[in-house]
């Protein structure tokens, strides 16, 4: 079985993908995975589309996005198979971490993400869930997270939104300490695999391969520990110091951010498509059934 795979972009905490292909996983379940670059975010959507690859990696919300603008076909976009299963995202400032409250930033000067929508939709949320009212947050969103790290070694923002390795290298360079972790909220359906409705029947054998293969991933990693995770990706990561991307991924194992199942979270779900309605990206709050394939209901 031969499937094209393409990645949503380079990121620490898509490494369960990676770890699954460096270390073989895919292939003992008979699937022979030609892993594809994107250029950029979402790029892969088109791909499907286009009928150039049989499945990518990203977020639910994509899958949300479509459904709320067209209806469910052969071709729409569905989601299978849960992998980070939590927010990715920390807020990292200099203020008193045992003392900092969401509320706070109200008066501080925060720099959001601006690469991919998500963080700020689910961050938005939990200020309204605090009693904030995310208008009133003054924000910066036209930088890249590493120019947000330079802000706060230079002082000219408060707080920085960002994902590993930035975290850890921010905090290494002394701008900055974790104030928050998004992950604390709980469930939030972050990353899945996506195809298309025919693509789920057309490649069922290898997807339920796919499904039985990143499985494998969890008892692995607590056999082994972040530190062989970081060694065993580290290919996919050149340039980046061995002892941050250590770092990252133990913060990440430690947060819990990776189910590396077949069911998708109802409640992780529900929670992204909250913060997509409530911040106005979707005309209406996403069904489940709808978007997620049958065979990864969580019942």
């Amino acid at each position: 079985m031969n499937i094209k795979l393409a990645e949503n972009f380079r990121a620490v905490f898509y490494a369960p993908f990676y770890a699954t292909h460096a270390l073989g996983l895919f292939a003992k379940e008979g699937v022979s995975i030609t892993l594809l670059d994107s250029p950029s975010p979402g790029a892969g959507i088109a791909e499907l589309a286009a009928g150039n690859i049989d499945v990518m990696w990203g977020g639910p919300l994509r899958v949300i996005k479509e459904r709320d603008q067209h209806a469910r076909t052969g071709t729409s976009l569905v989601a299978f198979c849960e992998v980070a299963a939590k927010d990715p995202f920390f807020l990292v400032g200099r203020a008193d971490p045992a003392n900092f409250e969401l509320t706070d930033l109200q008066h501080q000067k925060l720099a959001i993400v601006n690469e991919v929508p998500t963080p700020w939709l689910c961050l938005q949320q939990d200020l309204r869930d605090a009693g904030v009212d995310p208008a009133t947050i003054v924000k910066i969103d036209d930088r890249l997270m590493q120019e947000n790290v330079r802000g706060l070694l230079k002082g000219d923002i408060d707080v920085a939104q960002l994902f590993e390795p930035y975290v850890s290298q921010a905090v290494a360079q002394g701008a900055g300490h974790v104030l928050h972790a998004a992950s604390a909220r709980g469930y939030t359906a972050y990353t899945t695999f996506i195809s298309t409705v025919d693509g789920m029947k057309r490649n069922q054998d290898a997807f339920e391969a796919m499904i039985r293969a990143i499985e494998q991933f969890g008892p692995w990693l607590a056999a082994h520990g972040p530190a062989e995770l970081a060694r065993v990706v580290a290919p996919f990561y050149p340039g980046l110091a061995q002892d941050i991307l250590v770092s990252a991924m133990t913060r990440y194992q430690q947060a819990g951010l990776w189910t590396c199942r077949r069911e998708i979270s109802r409640a992780g779900f529900e929670r992204l498509g909250l913060s997509m309605f409530h911040s106005g990206f979707v005309s209406a709050m996403p069904d489940y059934e709808d978007c997620i394939a049958d065979c990864a209901y969580e019942n």
